[in-house]
């Protein structure tokens, strides 16, 4: 019997073609711009807790807004909100490139980086919910592995063209700028689908209905396993924050290495990535998001104990491939068990699990690193991630015995 997967089906509807040009160049400056941003502030710093007050200070805003922001995904036009977003996402990206052309004061960087904080927030949510309209429930997976497998294959490039352009230039205005065109490019995309909005209640601002993306996840226990997971997983398990100083003072790469130990998870992640996608769905979704997980902790550990610039690429690719595997059954588990009318509260739930964990991840690894060093802050990281797989394993048993992820399983 011939198989009947089909693993280009989503690029076959022309709204998610369209999108997932935008998406693509915005995955290809998002890496440009923490490797400039991280960068230029070392340079002029020379403080690791500078790169960790990145993080906090991208982190502040997600934490205050995500459940208005979840909420007006759900109420309002997910196609305005976005448009607005990316419109104030280009004025970021201008005055970025004017502050370091001018060497503006680094109190004002963090102003900067507090707006564009306050802005993801907000997209976030919206751009979440905008994709399930776009393809049919059934192949819904189908197109998440095509959003990681594209997002990741300009990430590769991203990186290592932000450290190249930073090199050639000796300043980050060029990023800064790139930045802003590829925000206008995805602008262009959005606003040009044609989408048939389902119908939802307009409910009021109140507690009760900001708080229903929390409740839902609550009471969906295998929801609330996997994001809790994979929230511990980045907060501990990321040595993203950290890699400036470890290409500047451990395995003295310069810039352009830098660029290459960035771009290396997004190749594990692309790689693996395009196999899914050309795979039948799994049959045993939650072990195996347990054992990748837990795989993604023990190759940041390597990572953090190596000396070696190809040991430490081959860590990080790894990172990249365990982290692609979770990110696919995590972004097709979540919104196939979420209710239209709730996915944008739902997704503001998951940005705080997961999306700010990015953020204060690096502001526990800068803070750690401050004080006891970047290995340790990283091998310590890759512990505790082990250690939250296996309270996971048992405090859930639910996300055990997943095996599909089709709404219709019995858990």
């Amino acid at each position: 019997m011939p198989n009947s997967h089909d693993a280009y089906a989503a690029l076959k509807h022309r709204d998610y073609r369209r999108y997932a040009v935008g998406m693509m160049a915005q995955s290809l400056s998002g890496p440009m711009l923490d490797i400039a941003i991280g960068w230029e502030l070392y340079e002029r710093t020379q403080s690791k807790l500078a790169l960790g007050f990145v993080g906090l200070t991208l982190f502040l805003p997600v934490l205050l807004l995500a459940l208005p922001a979840g909420h007006l995904a759900d109420r309002f036009d997910r196609h305005r909100i976005i448009q607005v977003g990316l419109t104030v996402q280009i004025l970021i990206s201008l005055a970025l490139a004017w502050i370091s052309h001018t060497e503006g004061p680094v109190p004002l960087v963090f102003v900067i980086l507090f707006l564009m904080g306050c802005v993801n927030a907000i997209l976030s949510p919206a751009r979440w919910a905008l994709v399930p309209q776009m393809v049919p429930p059934e192949i819904l997976g189908n197109a998440i592995t095509w959003n990681s497998s594209l997002s990741q294959a300009c990430a590769i490039t991203g990186p290592a063209l932000g450290g190249f352009i930073i090199a050639a230039n000796h300043s980050a205005v060029g990023v800064y700028l790139v930045r802003g065109l590829t925000a206008l490019i995805f602008l262009w995309a959005v606003s040009g689908l044609n989408l048939h909005s389902a119908q939802r209640k307009l409910e009021p601002m109140t507690r009760g209905t900001l708080l229903a993306g929390l409740k839902f996840v609550r009471e969906t226990r295998v929801i609330l396993a996997a994001i809790t997971m994979d929230m511990f997983a980045v907060l501990l398990g990321g040595a993203v924050m950290l890699l400036p100083v470890f290409a500047k003072d451990i395995l003295k790469v310069g810039p352009e290495g830098l660029g290459w130990l960035r771009a290396m998870p997004s190749l594990g992640a692309l790689l693996m990535a395009f196999v899914l996608s050309h795979r039948p769905p799994m049959r045993r979704a939650g072990p195996t998001l347990l054992w990748v997980v837990a795989g993604f902790g023990i190759a940041t550990i390597v990572f953090g104990v190596s000396q070696s610039f190809w040991l430490s690429l081959a860590a990080l690719f790894f990172t990249g491939v365990f982290d692609s595997v979770s990110v696919v059954i995590r972004g097709t588990l979540v919104p196939t068990r979420t209710p239209d009318h709730l996915r944008g509260r739902v997704s503001a739930v998951e940005n705080v699990f997961i999306g700010t964990s990015n953020e204060l991840g690096g502001f526990e690894s800068g803070t750690v690193a401050h004080f006891f060093g970047p290995v340790a802050s990283v091998v310590a990281g890759g512990v505790g991630t082990i250690l939250v797989v296996l309270w996971v394993a048992f405090a859930f048993p639910e996300i055990r015995r997943l095996r599909t992820i089709a709404m219709e399983e019995p858990l």
